[in-house]
């Protein structure tokens, strides 16, 4: 079993190459497309993906997350780490080094 990824305030989390992140029209939301199917995304989940870039860095994510959702500075930053940490188990997301 491994440890659960604390991120960094300088990390710069991307999509992984194997995964593709867009808009879906006929879904009305992000989803995530891989070869063996699609996964759609709630708003919250779009907004933080579209952020993983590999040049933003989860510092700047969370301000940027704070200014368009309310509930107070550490429920936003609790709720990305949260996100951040599940989507890379998945595979979602990778770190850029």
């Amino acid at each position: 079993m491994t440890e659960a990824l604390h991120f960094q305030p300088q990390d710069r989390p991307f999509i992984n190459p194997l995964y593709l992140f867009r808009w879906e029209e006929s879904q009305d939301s992000y989803v995530m497309l891989y070869p063996e199917g699609v996964v759609k995304l709630n708003e919250t989940a779009g907004a933080i993906l579209r952020h993983c870039d590999g040049e933003t860095a989860v510092s700047a994510m969370i301000e940027e997350l704070r200014q368009v959702y309310s509930g107070g500075d550490e429920q936003v930053a609790a709720g990305v780490h949260h996100f951040l940490k599940v989507a890379h188990a998945k595979g979602w997301i990778r770190i850029k080094s």
